[in-house]
């Protein structure tokens, strides 16, 4: 984990709970925690990727102008390269996990849509031949 800003990746994640999404990201996911202040804002890194998790409370949780709140879900998501995908939808479905559809496979490998416990999209990612 490197302690420089710039070499790092962020991403924001709006989320219902922050305790609630480290426990996810950490336990599950492989991320570590690299700052909390719950329950307004934590951050989670794995590899050059750093995953900012912002509580309803927290400042990018501020209304827009137009009174419209940020909030979780959507289509946007990151992309976690797995190894064997059937064996971490086995393990993450047996932790009562929920995904959005089943493993699809295209030409460059399978993939299947995971829900952080706020609705955020994670996709798994199996890369064709491995």
């Amino acid at each position: 984990m490197s302690d420089n800003p710039a070499d790092l990746v962020n991403v924001r994640y709006m989320v219902d709970d922050v305790d609630t999404a480290i426990d996810f990201y950490t336990k599950h996911l492989g991320f570590t925690l690299r700052m909390s202040a719950a329950p307004a804002f934590a951050d989670v890194v794995r590899g050059k990727l750093r995953l900012l998790l912002s509580g309803p409370t927290s400042s990018a949780g501020r209304p827009m102008p137009d009174g419209t709140k940020p909030t979780p879900g959507g289509w946007n998501r990151i992309h976690l390269i797995v190894t064997d995908i059937a064996a971490e939808v086995d393990r993450l479905r047996t932790a009562g996990l929920t995904f959005r559809n089943d493993i699809v496979s295209g030409p460059g490998g399978q993939q299947i849509l995971l829900e952080d416990p706020s609705g955020n999209v994670v996709e798994l990612f199996q890369p064709a031949g491995g």
